[in-house]
């Protein structure tokens, strides 16, 4: 049953999306009409409320955590679904894991590491603006997720408190001048992954990768196009969101011996 206090996401009739927090004998105003938040409390998620004389409908759902990006209070460009969920693929990101996250922004890739992890695991998140660090915490506890995270208002710079992590997430505007205290903090066949927003960014972060003992260095790009879900004429959306950043992975090993590019 819903009840109050819970978050609630409006799915109208015409597709759109409304996110609300459920209190007793409030309203909610909508292109749809107002909705009566007393309407919703003891109902089930995938119910419907009806609202006004034109029967406009909404359904009740349990928001995403997708969702709950796309709505969240940011300052910076996020990680796209299409790249997070890559991410957590191709990191090995699992139930237990210890994972390092930096610089952590607004906080929504942190989140989803901290999904996966779980309170077996713990994610370590490096910030160095007090600002993001404060709006981060705060998406975190709205997320429910602040116990799973540890937030850290620190420069790299000189290196992380963890070592022998599992993974590691880089996301700073100069990636190429923390490679080394990313091999430190890394266990033995540690996972690495870096966002580079461009090719210039890549080229130097691969130099510096082929320059200490990291294998399987791999350089990505992903596209995603969606279709319009009508039988009668199924074709993709006219627009897409295609270019969002480069993803450059490696795994660490101890020592390296031999050629530089993996095949």
């Amino acid at each position: 049953m819903i009840k109050e206090g819970d978050k609630v996401l409006l799915y109208g009739e015409d597709g759109s999306k409304i996110i609300i927090r459920v209190e007793a004998n409030k309203k909610k105003g909508t292109h749809l009409g107002h909705v009566d938040m007393n309407d919703i409390i003891g109902k089930k998620y995938g119910e419907q409320i009806v609202l006004g004389r034109k029967r406009r409908v909404f359904y009740l759902l349990k928001p995403t955590f997708i969702d709950l990006i796309f709505s969240m209070k940011r300052r910076t460009q996020i990680i796209y679904p299409k790249d997070a969920s890559y991410i957590l693929f191709k990191l090995d990101i699992k139930p237990g894991d210890r994972v390092i996250d930096t610089g952590v922004g607004s906080g929504a890739m942190c989140g989803a590491f901290a999904r996966i992890v779980g309170k077996e695991g713990k994610v370590y998140g490096y910030e160095r603006r007090e600002d993001f660090y404060n709006l981060a915490k705060k998406n975190l506890k709205e997320w429910g997720l602040e116990n799973f995270v540890e937030l850290k208002l620190k420069d790299i710079a000189n290196g992380f408190d963890e070592t022998n992590v599992d993974a590691l997430m880089l996301d700073v505007p100069d990636p190429y001048n923390y490679i080394q205290q990313c091999w430190s903090a890394l266990k033995g066949g540690g996972k690495m992954g870096i966002i580079c927003p461009t090719t210039n960014q890549v080229q130097e972060v691969l130099e510096r990768l082929y320059e200490m003992p990291f294998i399987e260095v791999e350089v990505w790009e992903n596209l995603m196009r969606r279709y319009k879900p009508v039988p009668e004429r199924l074709r993709p959306f006219d627009r897409m969101v295609a270019h969002t950043t480069y993803l450059v992975f490696a795994t660490k090993v101890n020592s390296k011996i031999g050629g530089v590019f993996d095949e």
